[in-house]
């Protein structure tokens, strides 16, 4: 028998995005499932949208909250509510499809710890033009967790953010946390960069494995409401770079995986200001590690990426 899954949607000032992600998901051929929508006290008619479609089908769970939570306990209060033992957080402004579930259940095996599928990036309106395909760089099947970390680490072809991911819903409700600690002061329940990622890093630790489904059935929609859209660069990547350093910090590595992580740590600083966030020093990445960046590392990344840049040309 099919184990339940549970699709948990956060959903906040999404009128005009949700319907068709959740059409999407109550579009899945796989059974039994049920997809769990939570609006974070929207304002522009979500809840609306929402209630409505719940009526049309039981398949479809809504609950709201009475203020607004921020981003990370709206997250969480989904998985409060899910009752399957599999849960895919589908983001309220992305699609999935009809195969998603059916493809990807069969593929989380006992020893891994987490499925995710290839996706697309798609925009409203846009010319359809060859699709760039994301995420299936390591093939179809399954895979070292080992290599999913070092992806993750040095920005390999993996995702970042469980939006196109299948886990165990025991591991999400263990991993995905609501404050990612830090010396800086920075509020990861709030800004959500970073906590995402965890999710997959802190998983990955506790199984053997990863599985790849690489036929793209995660569609995520590009426009200016997104969180991505809304973040600098700078400020994406350097407080992904802090849920990381955590990841680094209370996880046993091979020693040339963190002299070279702390080697684009370094880096990292040299191109990107850190000065508004309070990273002035590598150091400053760590809740309480004190990194001795060494040349000879610093010299190998630099390397590195210098020979990555000659080969995409």
């Amino acid at each position: 028998m099919n184990e339940l899954v549970s699709i948990l949607v956060p959903v906040y000032n999404r009128a005009g995005l949700v319907e068709a992600t959740l059409r999407s998901a109550l579009a899945q051929i796989y059974t039994p499932f049920e997809v769990v929508a939570v609006d974070n006290a929207s304002d522009d008619g979500s809840w609306d949208v929402l209630q409505r479609l719940a009526r049309e089908d039981s398949r479809l769970r809504v609950f709201r909250n009475e203020r607004n939570l921020g981003p990370v306990r709206n997250w969480l209060a989904c998985l409060e509510r899910a009752q399957g033992a599999l849960a895919k957080i589908l983001w309220s402004d992305d699609l999935i499809d009809p195969d998603y579930l059916r493809e990807t259940v069969p593929q989380l095996g006992p020893d891994i710890a987490f499925v995710y599928t290839a996706a697309q990036v798609f925009e409203d309106g846009a010319t359809p033009a060859a699709p760039q395909v994301l995420f299936a760089g390591p093939g179809g099947g399954a895979h070292a967790s080992a290599r999913y970390i070092e992806g993750a680490l040095f920005g390999g072809d993996v995702p970042l953010s469980p939006g196109c991911a299948l886990f165990r819903t025991a591991d999400l409700r263990r991993n995905l946390l609501l404050q990612v600690p830090n010396r800086v002061g920075s509020d990861f329940s709030m800004h959500a960069i970073g906590n995402d990622l965890l999710a997959f890093l802190l998983t990955s630790r506790e199984y053997p494995r990863f599985a790849v489904v690489e036929r793209p059935l995660s569609r995520f929609r590009a426009h200016p409401g997104s969180i991505t859209s809304n973040s600098s660069a700078s400020r994406l990547l350097l407080h992904y770079d802090i849920a990381r350093a955590h990841f680094v910090e209370t996880t046993p590595l091979p020693e040339r995986l963190v002299q070279r992580f702390d080697a684009c740590l370094w880096l990292r600083l040299r191109r990107h200001d850190g000065t508004p966030f309070g990273l002035h020093r590598t150091a400053d990445f760590y809740l309480h590690r004190r990194p001795a960046v060494r040349p000879g590392a610093i010299f190998a990344e630099t390397a590195r990426r210098l020979g990555a840049s000659l080969r995409s040309r």
